[in-house]
């Protein structure tokens, strides 16, 4: 059988805290960089129209 004790606890060299520190922040990014382009394009849209 597999030992499967590193992919329950993890690799002791990865940084998980730091990972999910990363990870949040580019959703973070990602959901005001979305709700930027979308304000953008209904400011567009009333002005140039």
């Amino acid at each position: 059988m597999a030992d499967t004790s590193v992919a329950q606890t993890g690799h002791p060299a990865m940084d998980y805290a730091e990972h999910e520190a990363t990870y949040r922040m580019f959703c973070k990014l990602t959901k005001w960089g979305i709700i930027f382009n979308v304000c953008l394009l209904v400011f567009m849209a009333v002005t140039l129209l």
